[in-house]
């Protein structure tokens, strides 16, 4: 498995985020807030973390929800996942919102979300008038049947 440095501001007043399993993809990230939130039914708040990170061209960081919270309490991400570019250099913060009935209590310091830092390409587009058929073809949602 390969590592790679990534600069990191750490202002949350918390551990670093970190990778809870030695073949975790993603590490847990922690809310920043002095008080605890109240997030209501279908409400969405903005999260900080306290985490400005420096991450290398070519990489970047991907915000997703925590199966666990999303299972037990109904709390996603409003833009999943959440794409942080190389060049940004905010905190950054994390919309989350409650699916469930029931409100839920987001508190100082709980894992909120995961991260995954990644690579991408950048695409050179090649215009032409077609392209290659396939068996799918254009065969879009639910071409395949039902199971």
């Amino acid at each position: 498995m390969k590592s790679l440095k990534v600069k990191i501001i750490n202002e949350s007043g918390y551990d670093l985020p970190a990778y809870e399993t030695p073949s975790a993809a993603g590490m847990d990230v922690r809310a920043a807030i002095k008080e605890p939130i109240v997030l209501g039914s279908l409400e969405r708040v903005l999260i900080p973390t306290g985490l400005r990170v420096q991450l290398p061209q070519g990489h970047e960081m991907q915000i997703r929800p925590r199966s666990g919270l999303a299972l037990r309490h109904g709390i996603s991400i409003v833009n999943t996942p959440g794409t942080v570019d190389a060049d940004f250099r905010g905190e950054i913060k994390v919309v989350l919102i409650n699916l469930s009935k029931e409100p839920f209590v987001i508190n100082p310091g709980e894992r909120i979300c995961q991260m995954v830092i990644t690579t991408y390409t950048h695409v050179e587009w090649e215009p032409v008038h077609e392209i290659d058929h396939t068996v799918r073809g254009d065969g879009g949602f639910g071409h395949t049947g039902s199971d």
